[in-house]
């Protein structure tokens, strides 16, 4: 911990950071990507969504030089290998993006509320609005290709109704109620994130060595494949159709497009977006089967992700956020003088 004083609270510090590495892990991604795909519309979304990391990390720089605060590593060129066979075919980078997009989305909504400097505040509404944007065309280009995977429509109610029963609640037992609307909405939210993820561990999991990254890779599968088929289950007892997965669009290649280090922190990134999606869902539900339902995958997820971070530590590949002082140390230090 250095002894100047910034200008940047702690959680501009921290959002910054975590913003900054997120997008260098984005500019690696999207980089390979850009090298692999031949479908013109779907080229100029993946090259503004890599003009979008190229500028935040730009500006971020900005902000970190002005500080004197040490330009965070994050991931680099030696993290992907470009020339790598394709991996993923064109019709999955517009499921990436909506994917990925919603974790930005909720990462700069979250800082925009937290930080007080307006120089920053105002960085993060520009990264709000840009990755708004880019995960509407995102959605925009998969409606348009016939491949956007939504909730079913409904029909309109006949009129104003109020709930007059504790029955609302049930899930288990007794008068069950159909699904209403949030709910519905946020199943899809949550299965749609687990479709894409788990056609990204597959990916992922053909192109490493390394047996404790590749079990850590084949349990995050699982976990896509138990979640999707709860949340299915939910849907199909309404006689609501479930969407199919998206396995078919992973190609069979097994040469290493990015590192292992890349692969793990952009699970454990990923995953981390899930708590927030679970909580949302679970937060806009009114029956107790869907809200256990929820809990489990939030335990599921929870340990998942400390699975993943020791494997980061393990290999000496966490980089360590900016933190307070440790004032307990500092008095036993001067104790020992």
């Amino acid at each position: 911990m250095g002894t100047d004083i910034s200008n940047l609270t702690l959680s501009e510090m921290g959002k910054l950071w975590v913003t900054y590495n997120g997008n260098t892990m984005g500019e690696c991604v999207l980089s390979y990507y850009l090298k692999h795909v031949e479908d013109d519309e779907i080229k100029q979304l993946l090259e503004y969504a890599y003009s979008l990391t190229k500028t935040f990390i730009r500006d971020i720089e900005l902000f970190f030089n002005e500080e004197n605060f040490p330009i965070p590593v994050g991931f680099t060129k030696e993290d992907v290998n470009a020339d790598a066979p394709q991996l993923f075919k064109d019709e999955f980078y517009p499921y990436y993006l909506q994917y990925t997009g919603k974790a930005g989305m909720s990462i700069y909504s979250a800082a925009i509320s937290i930080v007080t400097r307006k120089d920053v505040r105002d960085f993060f509404v520009k990264c709000l609005d840009a990755t708004v944007k880019l995960t509407a065309e995102a959605n925009d280009l998969l409606k348009a290709k016939g491949m956007l995977l939504n909730a079913p429509k409904m029909p309109i109610p006949n009129e104003v109704d109020f709930v007059e029963n504790q029955s609302f609640l049930n899930g288990y037992l007794g008068d069950i109620r159909p699904l209403h609307g949030l709910e519905i909405a946020h199943l899809y939210d949550n299965i749609n994130n687990d479709i894409t993820s788990k056609a990204l561990i597959i990916g992922f999991k053909q192109g490493t060595q390394n047996k404790k990254v590749r079990k850590f890779l084949e349990s995050g599968e699982k976990i896509n494949k138990n979640h999707i088929e709860k949340i299915s289950n939910k849907l199909n007892e309404e006689n609501l159709p479930s969407p199919s997965t998206l396995d078919h669009l992973v190609t069979s290649s097994n040469i290493p497009a990015f590192s292992d280090k890349l692969m793990v922190a952009h699970k454990i990134d990923m995953f981390s977006m899930k708590i927030r999606k679970y909580a949302e869902g679970a937060s806009l539900n009114g029956r107790r089967d869907i809200g256990a339902l929820y809990a489990r995958c939030l335990i599921d997820v929870s340990l998942f992700l400390e699975d993943g971070a020791n494997i980061l530590i393990e290999h000496g590949w966490m980089e360590q956020p900016p933190f307070t002082v440790n004032r307990n140390k500092l008095t036993s230090n001067e104790g020992n003088k």
